[in-house]
């Protein structure tokens, strides 16, 4: 072997042995550069569906759950309560719920799976204020001798139903959101997935 072909070996080597280091050296880098891309396990969390459990929800009673840092209401509509849904049809503004405010199986007068319960967002699609309920009729609710029940937002006094539908001329301009949502079991409902009605 001559001098030039020891030096073209010897270079070779070299050559080879940097760049085996280099690209070593590049997915070393590389690896934690991608895992940081990966959403944290909190974060995953934030979005995940929730399993909430209606079997001690008395009717008439609301329970309040968190979900993508949003409340969301679950109320156990009473036989009243639905039947005031009749009533307010001609006060609201979309009372077919033509808007998009909710998944298909939840486009019916009830907003909901089963009329029993009713799963909303519970944010104002005015300006995000949290409206309260206000269950009492008439009076005593102190919104006046007619009122059949539903919500109030306190902040520019949008007014929902029993549905979460959005009365005529108040400053939200839709319908409470219906997360998407199914049942597991009978007193189970899973929030933040679709499913099966």
């Amino acid at each position: 072997m001559s001098v030039d072909q020891k030096m073209d070996s010897g270079r070779r080597t070299l050559l080879l042995a940097t760049s085996a280091a280099g690209g070593a050296a590049a997915v070393a880098t590389a690896v934690p550069f991608v895992a940081s891309l990966t959403p944290s396990e909190r974060a995953k969390a934030a979005g995940a569906p929730v399993e909430v459990d209606v079997g001690k929800l008395a009717p008439g009673e609301m329970m309040t759950v968190e979900w993508r840092g949003k409340p969301v209401w679950i109320l156990r509509r009473t036989e009243e309560m639905l039947a005031s849904l009749d009533k307010t049809d001609e006060k609201v503004s979309d009372p077919e719920s033509n808007k998009p405010q909710q998944p298909d199986y939840a486009k019916n007068k009830h907003r909901s799976i089963k009329p029993e319960y009713l799963v909303a967002v519970g944010i104002c699609t005015h300006l995000g204020c949290s409206p309260s309920e206000k269950f009492k009729v008439g009076a005593e609710s102190g919104m006046g001798a007619d009122w059949p029940g539903g919500f109030l937002c306190p902040c520019h006094g949008s007014i929902f139903d029993l549905a979460g539908r959005v009365y005529s001329s108040m400053p939200a301009p839709d319908n409470l959101e219906i997360p998407p949502h199914q049942y597991l079991a009978d007193t189970t409902i899973l929030v933040g997935e679709d499913g099966k009605a």
